[in-house]
């Protein structure tokens, strides 16, 4: 039988923080700041670098561990890589959960948010508004969807953020080509006013079911992500923004995430977009007057101590 963890009590707790190659970005530097002002030990390192070994007393080699486990885990990152390297590195989270590890995100919920499909699934499942999409494999179905749709339509990659390789189809002949979807295709009926001079979206920032801040990301282009150069601007948050938020993180079981809404410029309702599992905060922070690496911190600590 797996040898399991044996839950450790003393202070101060050791974490492991898994970032980007290189490790040393804004982000991954703020958190281990707040992490250390609060008296946890804090191991930075990247999920490519752990190993599955049944030499070690609970299976797992995480650097800086001396195959032992650590107290808990934070994902910044999980990398971009192959299926067979995304599946190692997502196995690694999946078996320090069940080795009794909290990890926030865990790979259930990164595998939820990361497809698309799923996430938009999750979210009508729960009762939350959403774009009108469909998700089919074949470009022979996408082309013949997208003939007996009479409005624009946007094609994202079914794995992918911060808005890259998001494109609008106003016919059938825009539909990019399999090998760039793998020959799947998400539909989402366009929702932007082109008469409009600046296009805006909304990003609401969750930690540990409490909204931490909120921004609203705008541009002279349709793709608002600040990486595509959208400009974050303060926003005074609703009730209703706030409320779909924390209901579109407890449909995908997220610790932490960034909620995206969008408005439909005819009808005026808002609805939940996307989701993000690692999101970024740097846009958010220069708008805003929380220090979100402080909160997450304090939010998983707090979750952490309740564990022991």
């Amino acid at each position: 039988m797996p040898a399991s963890r044996d839950p450790k009590s003393s202070s101060p707790k050791r974490l492991v923080l898994f970032v980007e190659d290189g490790g040393g970005d804004w982000h991954a530097r703020q958190l281990v700041a707040a992490f250390e002002q609060r008296g946890a030990e804090v191991v930075t390192t990247t999920l490519k670098a752990c190993a599955f070994d049944t030499s070690c007393p609970y299976g797992l080699d995480i650097p800086g561990f001396d195959q032992q486990l650590p107290d808990a885990a934070f994902v910044r990152a999980i990398s971009t890589g192959s299926l067979e390297q995304i599946t190692f590195r997502l196995g690694i989270l999946h078996a320090l959960r069940e080795s009794g590890v909290m990890v926030w995100n865990d790979a259930r919920t990164i595998e939820r948010c990361v497809d698309k499909s799923t996430a938009t699934f999750l979210f009508q499942k729960a009762g939350l508004p959403v774009p009108t999409t469909r998700v089919i494999e074949g470009h022979a179905r996408a082309n013949k969807e997208a003939h007996q749709i009479d409005r624009p339509l946007v094609v994202k990659p079914l794995f992918g953020s911060q808005g890259n390789g998001v494109m609008r189809a106003d016919t059938a002949a825009d539909l990019p080509p399999p090998d760039t979807v793998g020959d799947v295709y998400y539909l989402q009926h366009y929702l932007r006013d082109d008469k409009a001079d600046t296009f805006a979206d909304i990003r609401v920032f969750v930690c540990n079911g409490q909204v931490l801040a909120a921004m609203s990301r705008q541009g002279a282009y349709w793709v608002t992500n600040v990486h595509q150069g959208g400009k974050p601007a303060p926003l005074t948050l609703s009730d209703e923004m706030a409320q779909l938020a924390l209901a579109a993180c407890r449909a995908v079981g997220a610790n932490y995430a960034g909620v995206d809404l969008i408005q439909d410029p005819t009808s005026g309702q808002l609805l939940v977009l996307e989701i993000n599992s690692n999101p970024a905060w740097k846009g958010l922070h220069s708008v805003s007057d929380v220090d979100i690496a402080a909160a997450l911190a304090d939010g998983f600590l707090a979750s952490l101590k309740e564990m022991d």
